[in-house]
């Protein structure tokens, strides 16, 4: 397990600020990670990577000459905010343009995309690129879908390359693509990975056997084969890889590739070299020059015990580009050029805006709000192992811990805001603010657009009355399914908010007292949210053990109806007009 921490929420950033602490020649911390500590040359393209915590040396032990210029580290497997990428964004700017590389998962997708927008409607011309080279994660002819492993550290290498040679945006965009088509990885776990302060595993193989096709945030493998010898794993892994080679193409393909061979936390580097030999006697049989292969904890998942394999299909302009000179604190080859310290201004983080009083009667309603997410709180802390034993199943068994880092975050700002003299639609929107800041990840990013939605309809003026709470309802549906992109009958907790959100609406004009509108509403979305049970997972990380989720209702779901089912029974609805 993962035995060393203080407080498993502060994980995460106590890591990155210890990194930067411990290598200051490499790392500044900011707000939301790491940049590099040198200056680079202005007009240079800045490449920033990111994703959750937990996978070291990813992501902030990849910034430096010749690789990244800025890391964006989130919760542990848990994406960043979009806050976290736009500051690490913005501290690392060269004037050249930004690129943001993330691992192809739904969280990354949100808050990464919204940072994005956000960077270029200030006039950034910015480009994302999703890593995506599981293959075990999605079917051959749609490889962009699949989710990204430690493939991450060829599409970095590259771009990071490519920018340092002083190449345009658009041309190390096209490159890190390029890395990316070219790159296959696949791996097996032996047993499962332990969060911070959990006391067991996220999952476990059985004995004897070896999952195939693990992700890196602690979600199990496709299936399960026997367990083999290390020829026998690194001939499963090799045959893996190399069945995909025919779906890359030959145009410019020169026989060689990059070669990974990975650690996933608690595999060591001698059990790996012993693998590493059939490795290459595999590849050498096939034809195939391995360019500066890398042995070695590369992308791990904290202790998960595993192997992956990486390969990536190169031409010439990609491995010159690989053999470019790099100095970070985990990959260092060749000499590059020694520059002046950064100035990086000692608070990136974004401004507030100051509060504005509303009127009485709204911050009368604002308290009922503090409440209201004080009981939220309340209902994530008693239920969080419940939750991250459903998320494990066929997810990375984070929600528990996500829910209750939002909710507990969110409290605080709304105390703040409230304490400040805001109406409840500020409290609503600050507390969204924070909740998808604290929790990171998909959840984070919905459950704060829940609250903003519903504050934006709340406002600072009006005084609670039922059709203003079920206007603000039906808006954070309308915002969900706007941002997540999922629909009822993708398991999540779009399957929920839903029918809570239309029984609602009809229960109000039939002119129910809120209260009552509110547990038939509840009772409605519980028996939604039980029946996600039946069916398999469309969206999400989830998705690609579609067949394991089957029987296992959907967290996010389960969590909605925990949530509305506590503030309906505490009364808060009592002094709410119609």
């Amino acid at each position: 397990m993962t035995r060393v921490f203080n407080d498993p929420s502060n994980f995460a950033l106590e890591a990155v600020s210890g990194m930067a602490s411990a290598y200051p020649q490499y790392l500044k911390a900011v707000h939301g990670g790491a940049v590099r500590a040198t200056a680079s040359p202005t007009g240079q393209v800045a490449v920033i990577v990111g994703g959750g915590s937990g996978h070291f040396p990813a992501f902030a032990g990849w910034v430096g000459p010749g690789m990244a210029h800025g890391a964006v580290c989130g919760n542990v497997f848990a994406s960043p905010s979009a806050s976290q990428a736009y500051s690490v964004a913005k501290a690392a700017d060269n004037g050249g343009g930004i690129i943001i590389s993330y691992g192809n998962y739904a969280g990354d997708v949100l808050h990464f995309g919204q940072a994005a927008e956000r960077l270029r409607a200030e006039g950034y011309d910015v480009r994302t690129i999703e890593v995506s080279d599981d293959v075990a994660s999605g079917p051959r002819d749609n490889t962009r879908k699949r989710r990204g492993v430690a493939g991450d550290v060829v599409v970095f290498k590259i771009a990071g390359a490519a920018a340092e040679r002083g190449l345009t945006i658009d041309e190390v965009t096209e490159l890190a693509w390029r890395a990316n088509d070219r790159t296959r990885s696949l791996g097996v776990a032996f047993d499962g990975c332990t969060l911070p302060g959990a006391g067991e595993p996220l999952f476990h193989v059985p004995a004897g056997q070896m999952s195939v096709g693990l992700g890196v945030h602690g979600e199990p493998g496709v299936y399960e084969v026997p367990m083999g010898t290390a020829a026998e794993i690194a001939d499963l892994l090799v045959d893996g890889v190399l069945a995909e080679a025919t779906q890359i193409g030959t145009d410019g393909y020169s026989g060689h590739c990059i070669v990974l061979l990975n650690g996933l936390g608690t595999v060591k580097c001698e059990e790996l070299y012993v693998v590493w030999n059939r490795v290459a006697e595999r590849l050498t049989a096939a034809g195939i020059t391995a360019v500066l292969p890398e042995v070695g904890e590369l992308m791990t998942s904290l202790d998960m015990a595993g192997i992956s394999l990486t390969m990536t299909f190169l031409d010439d302009q990609l491995e010159e580009l690989w053999r470019d000179p790099v100095d970070t604190i985990s990959l260092r080859r060749g000499a590059v050029t020694v520059r002046a310290e950064r100035e990086v201004a000692d608070d990136t983080k974004e401004a507030v805006a100051p509060i504005i009083a509303g009127s009485e009667a709204s911050q009368e309603l604002a308290a009922t709000v503090v409440k209201a997410l004080e009981i939220m709180k309340q209902v994530t802390i008693d239920r969080e192992p419940e939750l991250g034993r459903l998320d494990a199943i066929a997810g990375d068994g984070d929600h528990g811990q996500g829910m209750r880092f939002g909710a507990t975050g969110a409290v605080q700002a709304a105390h703040q805001a409230a304490e400040a003299g805001a109406g409840a639609g500020t409290v609503l929107v600050r507390a969204g603010a924070q909740w998808a800041e604290s929790a990171g990840g998909t959840s984070g990013a919905l459950w704060g657009s829940i609250l903003t939605a519903v504050g934006g309809a709340l406002g600072d003026e009006q005084p609670a009355s039922s059709e203003a709470i079920v206007a603000g309802v039906r808006d954070a549906v309308d915002a969900v399914q706007r941002l997540g992109g999922a629909k009822p009958g993708d398991k999540t907790m779009v399957d929920a908010l839903v029918p809570f959100t239309e029984t609602l609406s009809a229960r109000a004009a039939d002119g129910l007292a809120l209260a009552e509108a509110w547990q038939q509403a509840t009772s409605t979305a519980q028996a939604a949210a039980d029946d996600t049970a039946t069916f398999v997972s469309k969206l999400g990380r989830s998705r690609v053990l579609g067949e394991k989720s089957l029987g296992v209702p959907d967290p996010g779901a389960i969590s909605f109806c925990m949530l509305m089912q506590a503030i309906g029974d505490a009364g808060l609805f009592a002094s709410c007009s119609k």
